[in-house]
């Protein structure tokens, strides 16, 4: 009797179960079907190999030792293929669905014998069984619907000709059109406007006048906290600055933070949170800002305090010694002799008490700034106020006799 349709679904592509169906359509034995599906199934088809015409593979049986299977099909003729070719690059969308590995059904009825038909097909198998086909062949035919599915270029390479030499086929072809039909439609007139109207004097309609600059920027948004989430009020803290950013952008142009280095933003970040002392959530804004900047948080913190002391002025006293020019840095020592303060040490911008505790250095705008440390240690952290005077810089720190 004739084989059944049950099988027909195996597959999943419409061109995968047009080959079940030729298999089914041909075969002489429903049982011998069902088992060769099982065999698939189960994965007993190994070492499937794809030639011109041919399908070979090693099905493994009831023994020990697996079967030889292999399964023709005819090859297309060179007529066959033109005709193909000629189908396929009719139409873009042919060549971009064969390259997604999709075969377009159009393409498959441009006349040409792609996909096989009951009989087509022709099993041989090494196992004794004269069935046709063989529980052994079914099983390669319903492996080989399963590779038909995942790329539809091993029919056709069943059918004759890869998939390289088809793709590069199909260029030249697809090339060739495109110049035969760019000759025969000559050349397209080039858009524009004539030299005169382009340059003919006009007046243009002026621009809309400049929406007013809100007169604060806005607040943010109150950020909930959340397990395991971001700290709301570093996040209100990178709102509210980036609000006054923008604010100050909108008013005057400029970016007042626009110039500085990830390191300087850092600080003045975490310079701008409000507080002293390190508490948890600072120690986790200090820990997070020094890490993105390449910095410990001990250098952060030093860092805050130079910034709390005169800005981003105050930080380049801290990181960076110059030479001053002679003048008010001369000066500076015997203004000190006067109010009783022993002789200071100079180091270039720097003047050191002998004891080691106490330092001035002078910013490149003209101010003094103060450093304290424990004497004989070279630990400087600003303090105080920075001043004209470098008397007057170090008001706060104790009296002359402590100094």
């Amino acid at each position: 009797p004739r084989a059944s349709r049950e099988g027909v679904g195996f597959a999943e592509t419409w061109w995968g179960n047009a080959w079940v169906a030729a298999l089914e359509g041909g075969a002489l034995d429903v049982k011998r079907l069902a088992r060769g599906r099982g065999y698939a199934g189960r994965g007993q088809v190994d070492a499937i190999t794809v030639t011109p015409g041919l399908v070979l593979a090693y099905v493994r049986g009831s023994r020990p030792r697996p079967y030889r299977v292999q399964v023709r099909l005819r090859t297309l003729g060179d007529a066959d293929w033109e005709r193909f070719l000629d189908a396929a690059a009719d139409r873009p969308g042919h060549i971009a669905a064969l390259l997604d590995k999709e075969l377009p059904q159009s393409l498959a009825d441009c006349g040409v014998p792609l996909l096989p038909g009951p009989g087509d097909l022709a099993p041989r198998c090494s196992c004794p069984d004269s069935g046709h086909p063989c529980k052994h062949a079914a099983a390669l035919c319903y492996q080989t619907a399963r590779l038909l599915d995942a790329d539809p270029f091993v029919l056709l390479l069943l059918r004759g000709r890869g998939e390289r030499e088809l793709l590069d086929a199909l260029s030249r072809l697809s090339a060739a059109r495109a110049a035969r039909a760019a000759r025969e439609q000559g050349p397209a007139p080039l858009p524009g406007v004539r030299a005169s109207d382009a340059f003919a004097p006009r007046r243009l309609p002026p621009l809309p006048p400049p929406l007013p600059t809100p007169p604060h920027p806005e607040q943010p948004p109150v950020y909930p906290a959340a397990p395991g989430g971001p700290d709301p009020f570093a996040l209100d803290q990178l709102a509210t600055d980036a609000a006054a950013r923008a604010h100050a952008l909108l008013g005057t142009g400029r970016d007042p933070v626009g110039e500085l280095t990830l390191w300087q933003d850092a600080v003045r970040l975490a310079a701008a949170r409000p507080g002293s002392g390190l508490t948890a959530g600072t120690r986790a804004l200090y820990a997070s800002l020094a890490s993105a900047a390449g910095r410990t948080p001990a250098e952060l913190a030093r860092a805050v305090a130079a910034w709390r002391q005169g800005g981003l002025d105050g930080l380049t006293v801290l990181e960076e010694p110059w030479d001053p020019p002679a003048g008010r840095f001369d000066r500076a020592r015997p203004l000190l002799l006067a109010a009783d303060l022993p002789a200071f040490r100079p180091w270039r911008n720097r003047l050191t008490h002998p004891s080691g505790h106490v330092q001035l250095r002078l910013g490149r705008e003209g101010l003094w700034y103060a450093y304290e440390s424990e004497a004989g240690q070279d630990d400087w952290w600003p303090r105080g106020t920075p001043d004209l005077d470098p008397v007057g810089a170090l008001t706060g720190l104790g009296t002359p006799d402590d100094l």
